[in-house]
């Protein structure tokens, strides 16, 4: 458990690749998420926010969110302006406005999916 959140995570216990089920940029990840949220929907009657993980793919992709809120925080603080982020998804997006609730500044997603980004500013 990982908050609210069921977590799978799926490790090489053998030598083996598991590129191909994580895929270009996480492609097939969220495929198989997909598929294996609507399974558990399906059994359970509710909405699931089970998160699927292959080879630490999304702990890499969480840490390296985080470090770039923290560099697009520091850039709001220093400048005073409104620091625009490159678009990303819905779990990204969840990553970075905790990272700026954390720093105390306040941030929001702005456009429609696939070009959703998180704008932060001071206040």
């Amino acid at each position: 458990m990982e908050g609210e959140r069921i977590r799978v995570s799926v490790i090489e216990v053998n030598e083996g690749d598991l590129a191909p089920l994580v895929g270009s940029d996480g492609e097939v990840l969220a495929a198989l998420q997909d598929l294996t949220r609507l399974a558990a929907s399906q059994e359970t009657g509710e909405r699931s926010r089970l998160m699927v993980d292959i080879a630490g793919h999304r702990a890499k992709q969480k840490e390296a969110l985080q470090k770039a809120a923290e560099a697009a925080v520091a850039e709001a603080q220093r400048t005073a302006a409104p620091v625009s982020m490159a678009p990303m998804n819905a779990f990204e997006r969840k990553v970075v406005h905790d990272v700026v609730a954390e720093a105390g500044l306040v941030s929001e997603s702005e456009g429609e999916d696939p070009d959703r980004r998180v704008v932060i500013r001071t206040s």
